[in-house]
């Protein structure tokens, strides 16, 4: 069974329907005891870095989803979610993330009049920097996948970005600590390529057990 964290920003419907397809029992929910109870935790999000940080904290979500990351269980971040499990944004300075990940989602670099063209909306290309991370095996040698984004995540120890996508310069496109993968894409609007990774996190959740499990190597505590 995956939670799908519902903060009512995001994509959560879509994410879940996705998972579903996947093989999961992907439940759309606000409640903190089915998130504890959860084979694996999913994040959506889509808009402002901000606006969804304040949401999952006035939905009494935001500990949940740190206790979730910090059990070892399966954890996904997706789009805004992804970058919600970062330190701060540029996009909203005086709001704070959860974390996980120590780093700052900064502005993609761009020139007026040269570009690349703000916001990224488009099927680009991954650069696998981790191809055996099992949320990435099975996803071919060049898996495109769909973006809508304007920020990337940068995270403090360059070692957890597991893939990387070109777009006028390198950008960050998804990560990996310890249980918690995390990607800038959507991998329920990005057809094969997308529905592989989303089978593997199932996978790995239906393989996971407590005794099985990762503990975060940071501190998540708020």
């Amino acid at each position: 069974m995956v939670a799908v964290i519902d903060y009512g920003i995001g994509n959560s419907h879509s994410a879940q329907k996705a998972l579903e397809v996947c093989g999961a029992d992907a439940r759309l929910t606000a409640d903190p005891e089915l998130i504890a109870s959860a084979d694996g935790v999913v994040l959506p999000g889509v808009g402002a870095f901000g606006a969804c940080m304040a949401a999952l904290r006035n939905g009494g979500l935001e500990q949940p989803a740190l206790d979730a990351a910090a059990s070892g269980r399966p954890f996904l971040g997706i789009c805004v979610g992804m970058q919600m499990l970062f330190t701060r944004s540029e996009e909203n300075p005086d709001a704070t993330g959860l974390g996980i990940i120590p780093g700052t989602v900064r502005r993609i670099p761009t020139e007026p009049g040269v570009g690349p063209k703000i916001p990224q909306m488009q099927w680009n290309r991954l650069d696998l920097v981790q191809p055996d991370d099992p949320m990435l095996v099975g996803l071919g040698a060049d898996p495109w996948v769909y973006f809508v984004h304007s920020l990337h995540g940068v995270p403090d120890d360059p070692s957890v970005v597991a893939a990387t996508v070109e777009y006028g310069t390198t950008l960050n496109a998804a990560f990996r600590l310890d249980n918690v993968f995390a990607a800038q894409f959507h991998p329920e609007k990005s057809s094969a390529p997308g529905l592989a990774l989303l089978s593997n996190f199932v996978g790995v959740c239906s393989r996971a057990d407590a005794g099985a499990a990762l503990p975060l190597s940071t501190e998540v505590e708020r």
